[in-house]
């Protein structure tokens, strides 16, 4: 094992976040967004591919720094790249439908280390996790518009 995968102390999370392979607008912007977070400690990046799963269901995955002409991925991830084996990337395509692409980042949240380890040092051990998705968050608030409008 690396030292960097000794150093690794805070929640591993990923997100896959999917776009239409035809109307998909790429512009930079999301690899701007990952990079300050790195920049700021946020979080380290582990891996990050892009899965394309075409219209009759065959699915490639490419690791997302072949995509990224500016090398601004590049520099962000760490000596885990290629951390997804071909087993996750299947896993991974399930979940989006024919015709799109997607991407999957595989992050290390850096801001949760220092509690992590405060916690494991104290005899802490994780049960469970979880988390709200935003588009849960989104629906809950409107939900709650209409009940309001409905009662006023």
């Amino acid at each position: 094992m690396t030292d960097e995968a000794h150093d690794i102390a805070g929640p591993i999370d990923f997100v896959i976040i999917r776009f239409p392979a035809k109307t998909a607008a790429f512009t930079g912007e999301i690899l701007e967004e990952v990079s300050r977070l790195v920049e700021a400690g946020t979080i380290r990046v582990i891996d990050a591919i892009v899965v394309v799963k075409d219209d009759d269901g065959t699915v490639d995955a490419f690791e997302l720094s072949e995509y990224d002409e500016s090398n601004t991925l590049e520099s962000l991830v760490g000596e885990f790249a290629e951390f997804l084996a071909a087993d996750d990337v299947a896993h991974l395509a399930e979940a989006i439908d024919p015709g799109t692409v997607a991407g999957v980042l595989v992050y290390e949240n850096v801001w949760a280390a220092p509690f992590a380890m405060a916690a494991r040092r104290a005899g802490g051990e994780l049960v469970a996790d979880g988390r709200i998705h935003t588009q849960a968050i989104a629906a809950a608030i409107e939900a709650e518009r209409e009940l309001e409008e409905q009662g006023a």
